[in-house]
Formats: structure tokens, sequence, C-alpha cells
């Protein structure tokens, strides 16, 4: 079991022609250890690396703000410095567990839903930005279009969406070792097709960069 999996608790998970699970649709069950290992994966840079996210989505004072699978609410939290007590935060992820810890740890102007990014009880336009960070990759193949077509729907006309996933390594022995600690979802992550997916769901991809150590993220606006 990958240590992707332990943190999930085991649950979901799809197998691929080749045997392969690929730990998509899984939830994280265990928060605190889930932030444990964050704070070490991120080698002491994921203040900084989420900061540049919000940074990349123009998040500020005042601001509506969309996190989709938010987990713990980490980068929730970063885009509600951002946008203080005038702002609203809302973040989204089905697993109830998480969003009991985000509720605990988030300031007031922080909401939760336990709900799936496909279908957000939220109107059309509702939010000046969205964003999300690592959770595409858990979200089955099938059905990212369709969170990204909800994620349109939710950003109003001129707001902003950012995207950062995980980015597998090109060194094939770092790719298996990162494939034997995370699963074959994040060792496979098609980080590539990203900026395809989001111009099809109908937004214009403006940018995109490398997030060290492990990360990318495209940045795009909806027309």
């Amino acid at each position: 079991m990958s240590l992707a999996q332990k943190l999930m608790g085991g649950h979901g998970g799809h197998t691929d022609p080749s045997g392969a699970t690929d730990d998509a649709g899984g939830l994280i069950v265990r928060p605190r250890l889930y932030e444990g290992c964050a704070g070490l994966c991120f080698l002491g840079r994921r203040k900084s690396t989420y900061d540049r996210i919000v940074a990349a989505a123009k998040i500020g004072p005042g601001d509506r703000v969309l996190d989709i699978g938010c987990g713990t609410g980490y980068l929730t939290r970063r885009a509600a410095l951002a946008t203080g007590p005038t702002g609203r935060v809302v973040g989204v992820d089905p697993s109830e567990p998480v969003i009991a810890y985000a509720r605990r740890e988030s300031p007031q102007w922080c909401e939760f839903h336990v709900t799936g990014g496909d279908q957000v009880d939220e109107p059309d336009g509702a939010f000046d930005a969205a964003v999300s960070s690592l959770a595409l990759h858990h979200i089955p193949p099938a059905d990212r279009a369709i969170v990204l077509r909800e994620m349109f729907r939710l950003v109003r006309p001129g707001g902003r969406l950012v995207i950062a996933d995980f980015r597998p390594p090109r060194n094939r022995l770092a790719g298996h070792l990162v494939g034997g600690m995370t699963g074959h979802a994040m060792q496979h992550n098609p980080i590539e097709e990203l900026p395809g997916w989001i111009a099809e769901a109908g937004f214009t991809v403006t940018g995109r960069a490398d997030l060290r150590p492990m990360m990318s993220y495209v940045a795009a606006d909806r027309p």
C-alpha cells in the first residue's frame, strides 16, 4: 500500500488495463497525518508555494474565492489571508474528516461544503477566482471535464482560475520512487494535458509555471 493510500484510508482507486491502481477517486480520511506528511514533502516551501498560487490567481481584499478539492483547507486559508474578512472563501471536498478539520482551523470568513467538485451548491458566477491544488489527479479521469465545466460556471466573467497539481519527475528511477510512495495516479499524472482541459472547459489560458519542488500550475481567465 502506498503512502497516498494510507493517507486516504485505502478508499477509492481505479484499475487500468495494466493492473495498476491509480488512486483516483480516493478520499483523504486522516487529516492530521496528511498535514504532517505535506509539511515534509514540500521541504519547507509549502507556505511560499501556496502563496504563489494565491498570487497567480490575483486574489485580493474582498474577493470571493472557491477552492475545489480543498482537503484540509491549507490553500483555502492562504487565500483567506489575501481576501481578509471582507472576502468570502469557500472550500469544497467530498471527505467529511478533512472538512471537519478545515472548519476548525480556518477563519470565520471561510465556508466549507462536503461535496464533490462536479456539483457545488453555489449560484452561477458567484466567485471572482477559483483555485485547486493537488486535487485534480484524484478525480476519476471521466469526471475531470465535468469538474472544470462546473468551475467555469461558478467563476464570474472576467474571473480567474489557477489549478496546481503534481508534476511527475522526468527521471525514470525517481518516477518509480514516486509511484511506490504516492501511487499510480501521481506517478503518471498527465500534467501536460491540463492547459488543454482548461481551454476545453471555456477558459482562456494565460500562463503556466513550475512550483518547486513537485508541482506545476496553469492560470486562466474566464472570458
